[in-house]
C-alpha cells in the first residue's frame, strides 16, 4: 500500500512539473514575439495590440496561480488516495490536451491560404500565421489536420511545404481553437494584421469563425532519442 501511494505522489509531482513547464513556454513565446509590426501600426491599432498582450499576460498569470493552487490541493488531499487519483486523472487529461495527445474541439477560427496564378504560399506565411495565433491565445492549432506543437517544424523542401516532416499542399487550412474575438481581431488589424499583409502581397487568404472547430491529435513520434534525465552529482 505504501509503495502504491509513493507511485501516486511521484506521478502527481510529474504532472505539476509538466504544467509549470507549459506555462513557462507560454511566457517565453510572448517574450520572443517579433515587434516589428508595432512600429507601423497606427495609434488606435497599437492600443488594441497592447490591450491584447496585457490580457494574455494576465491570463497566463492566472494559469500559473491555478497550477500553484492545484499543487496545494494535492498536498491537502494526499492522505486520501481516491481523491488524489481523481485529481491526477483530471490533470493528466489536461496535460495530454496541451501536449497534443488527444483530439480537441471548441470555438475558434479557420484560415485558408491558397496558391493563385500570381503568388504561392510559402512556409514563412504559415509560420507567421501560427505565431500570430499563438500570441492571440490559440490553445490548439493544426495545418491541413497536422497538429502544430511547440516542436513542430514548418519548412520549404524542394518547392514543397513540410509540417512535422509531412508534405502539405494548397489549399492550406489552418485551424485554431481559442477565443474567437481575440483570434479574429489579431489577424484583422488594418495594414499590420496577417489578413491585410497577405492581401497586399497578392496572396489568397480567407478567414471564418466557427463555433465548433475540431483539431486532431498529434500522430508522430515524440519520444526523446538523445535527451535523458540528468543524474544528481
Amino acid at each position: 500500500m505504501k509503495k502504491e501511494k509513493n507511485v501516486v505522489i511521484i506521478s502527481i509531482m510529474l504532472v505539476c512539473i509538466i504544467l509549470t513547464a507549459v506555462i513557462l513556454v507560454q511566457f517565453k513565446a510572448v517574450e520572443e514575439t517579433d515587434i516589428t509590426g508595432i512600429k507601423t501600426a497606427q495609434e488606435s491599432e497599437l492600443k488594441t495590440m497592447l490591450s491584447s498582450w496585457k490580457t494574455k499576460y494576465e491570463e497566463t498569470a492566472e494559469k500559473l496561480a491555478e497550477t500553484e493552487q492545484k499543487i496545494q490541493e494535492y498536498e491537502d488531499k494526499m492522505l486520501s488516495d481516491e481523491e488524489a487519483e481523481e485529481l491526477l486523472d483530471e490533470e493528466l487529461m489536461q496535460t495530454n490536451m496541451l501536449a497534443g495527445k488527444t483530439d480537441v474541439s471548441g470555438q475558434g477560427i479557420i484560415v485558408t491560404l491558397a496558391d493563385n496564378n500570381e503568388k504561392e504560399i510559402v512556409s514563412d506565411d504559415l509560420i507567421r500565421l501560427v505565431n500570430e495565433l499563438r500570441l492571440a491565445g490559440a490553445e490548439a492549432i493544426s495545418i491541413n489536420d497536422k497538429r502544430v506543437l511547440n516542436t513542430t517544424e514548418i519548412v520549404d523542401v524542394n518547392s514543397n511545404i513540410l509540417v512535422n516532416t509531412e508534405r502539405v499542399a494548397t489549399p492550406y487550412v489552418v485551424k485554431a481553437i481559442g477565443n474567437q474575438t481575440y483570434l479574429s481581431s489579431a489577424l484583422s488589424l488594418k495594414n499590420s494584421g496577417f489578413i491585410d499583409i497577405c492581401t497586399n502581397e497578392g496572396k489568397t487568404v480567407e478567414m471564418k469563425q466557427e463555433s465548433n472547430v475540431k483539431i486532431l491529435a498529434y500522430n508522430g513520434d515524440r519520444q526523446m532519442k538523445y535527451a535523458k534525465e540528468a543524474e544528481e552529482e
